[in-house]
C-alpha cells in the first residue's frame, strides 16, 4: 500500500500501515539512522487539532518511556511531531498480538497461557511500582516478539503519578470487554482495575472465552458490574473446576478483595492447575521406546524418552566436567514422572543435561545464569516456567564467542517448545544447535521429532 511521502521524518524509511487504534495509525519504518526497523504510531489527522486528545497521545509517550526498561514493556525510541501530527517510535515486534492468538487458536495450553501471563505480570506490577496504570489491559495490547515473549503496549489512557490528571471521574476509558466494574461505573482506577482486566484474559486464554460477553458494548459493561462470575465449567466443560476460586477473587467486584500483584493472581493460576492435575511421583524408568500423547490440537507428539537430552550437552558437558581427570563425568540419570490426570495416567521420561559448567568462578554471561535456572525447571517437568528463561538465555548470549553455551540454549530452547506442543516454533533454534555442534546425534533427534509433530 502507498504510504504519502512526507508522513514521517525523513530518519524513517519505507513506511508501511500494520495497524491502527483509536487515536491514529501504526506504521512499520525503517529508522536510517539506527539501521533498525521500528514501529511507529502517527496520530490522526482528525485527532490532531484537539487538543485533549494529542495530551492524551503524550501522555502514552511519557508514561511509556518510564517504563521502557522493562523487558516485557515496548520500549519507546522517540517521540516527536511531524507536520503537525505528533509520533511515538517503538520497537517493532513481528509475533502479532494474543488477539490474534486467541482468534486464530482458541483457548491456548495452560503451560502457554501461564507463561505469557507471567509476562504480563511481570510489566503490569513493575508499572504499578511506577505509579503507573495502564487502564487498557487486553489481549490485543499484549503483544509478542519472535520468541512468542509477551510486552505490554499501548498506554494511551495510563495514569501516570506526577503528570496530571487527564480525565474527570465520569468518563469511561477503556475497552468494554476488559473493563473493570469500577473503570465501567466512570470511578476511579487504581492497579487492582489493571489486575481484573488481566483476570478476564486469563479467563479467555484458559477458556477460549470472556467470562462476560453481551451483544452491546453497554450491555457487556453492565455485567462486569452486575453479573455472577461464572463456573469455568459453564464455559469450557473441560476446563478443572479448581479454577473458579481463584477467578472468584480476581474478578471481585470490590477492588478491595482482588489479589495484592498480578504475580500473585499467576501463582494462584498456576497452584490450581497442579492442584487439578493431581498427585505427581517418581517411578522407574520405562522401556526405551516413545511414549506419546495427545496435543490439545489432536496431533500425536511423542515424548522426548528415546531422546538422550544432553543439549549440545552429553559428551560435552561430560568432558567439560571431566577435565583434570582421568575418567570422564557420568551422566545424569533419566528422571521419569507419572502424572495422574482424571484417571488417565502418562508416563513422561525427560532426560536434561545441567550447563557446562565453570571451573572457577560462576560465569559472568547472564545467558548462562539463565540456562542454570532454566535447566533446573526441565529437570522438575516444567517446560513452561523455563520457556522465557530459555528465550531470554538465547537473547543474551547472541553474538558471544562461546558456541557450546549458545548451543545449549537454543538446543534446550528447541526441545521446551517441542515438549509444549509448539513444534514448529522449535525448529529454527533446534537449526542452530545443528549448526554449532553438527555431530550431535541429540540434536538430530529433536530436529526429526519436531517436523513429525508440526
Amino acid at each position: 500500500m502507498a504510504v504519502k511521502t512526507g508522513l514521517l521524518p525523513d530518519r524513517y524509511t519505507g513506511p508501511q500501515p500494520i495497524g491502527h487504534g483509536g487515536m491514529g495509525e501504526i506504521y512499520r519504518a525503517t529508522d536510517t539512522a539506527l539501521g533498525r526497523v521500528v514501529a511507529v504510531k502517527l496520530l490522526a489527522q482528525a485527532y490532531a487539532l484537539d487538543e485533549a486528545v494529542r495530551e492524551r497521545f503524550t501522555r502514552e509517550a511519557l508514561a511509556a518511556a518510564r517504563l521502557s526498561g522493562n523487558s516485557n514493556i515496548v520500549t519507546i525510541y522517540d517521540v516527536g511531531e511531524q507536520r503537525g501530527r505528533p509520533f511515538i517510535v517503538m520497537e517493532y515486534l513481528s509475533g502479532g498480538s494474543l488477539e490474534e492468538r486467541l482468534r486464530a487458536d482458541g483457548a491456548e495450553p495452560p503451560s502457554r497461557a501461564l507463561a505469557w501471563l507471567d509476562q504480563a505480570a511481570s510489566a503490569l506490577d513493575a508499572a504499578h511500582r511506577a505509579g503507573v496504570v495502564h487502564r487498557d489491559v487486553k489481549p490485543a495490547n499484549l503483544l509478542l516478539d519472535r520468541n512468542d515473549v509477551v510486552h505490554v503496549a499501548d498506554f494511551g489512557i495510563a495514569s501516570a503519578a506526577g503528570l496530571g490528571s487527564l480525565t474527570q471521574t465520569g468518563t469511561v476509558l477503556g475497552t468494554a470487554s476488559y473493563l473493570s466494574p469500577e473503570q465501567a461505573k466512570g470511578e476511579r482506577t487504581t492497579p487492582a482495575s489493571d489486575r481484573y482486566s488481566l483476570g478476564i484474559v486469563a479467563f479467555e486464554l484458559l477458556t477460549g472465552r470472556r467470562p462476560f460477553e453481551a451483544e452491546s458494548v453497554a450491555a457487556e459493561a453492565l455485567q462486569h458490574v452486575t453479573a455472577a462470575i461464572p463456573s469455568v465449567r459453564e464455559v469450557d466443560p473441560s476446563a478443572p473446576s479448581e479454577l473458579d476460586p481463584v477467578f472468584e477473587k480476581a474478578l471481585a467486584k470490590n477492588p478491595d478483595d482482588r489479589y495484592g500483584s498480578c504475580a500473585e493472581f499467576v501463582a494462584s493460576l498456576r497452584h490450581a492447575l497442579e492442584d487439578a492435575a493431581g498427585a505427581t511421583r517418581i517411578v522407574a524408568p520405562p522401556p526405551a521406546r516413545y511414549q506419546p500423547r495427545r496435543t490439545r490440537r489432536g496431533r500425536l507428539l511423542p515424548l522426548l524418552g528415546l531422546l538422550a537430552l544432553f543439549a549440545i550437552g552429553g559428551g560435552i558437558a561430560a568432558a567439560t566436567l571431566g577435565r583434570g581427570t582421568d575418567k570422564p563425568t557420568a551422566l545424569p540419570p533419566v528422571s521419569v514422572k507419572t502424572v495422574t490426570q482424571q484417571g488417565t495416567t502418562v508416563q513422561q521420561t525427560v532426560t536434561v543435561s545441567a550447563p557446562p559448567p565453570t571451573t572457577s568462578a560462576p560465569a559472568s554471561s547472564s545467558g548462562d545464569a539463565l540456562n542454570a535456572q532454566a535447566y533446573e525447571l526441565m529437570k522438575r517437568g516444567d517446560f513452561a516456567g523455563a520457556l522465557p528463561l530459555l528465550q531470554q538465555a538465547v537473547q543474551a548470549l547472541q553474538g558471544q564467542n562461546d558456541d557450546i553455551n549458545t548451543g545449549y540454549a537454543n538446543f534446550n530452547l528447541g526441545v521446551t517448545l517441542v515438549q509444549l506442543g509448539r513444534c514448529a516454533e522449535a525448529v529454527p533454534y533446534l537449526e542452530t544447535a545443528k549448526h554449532l555442534e553438527p555431530g550431535r546425534h541429540e540434536v538430530h533427534d529433536a530436529q526429526k521429532l519436531a517436523q513429525k509433530c508440526s
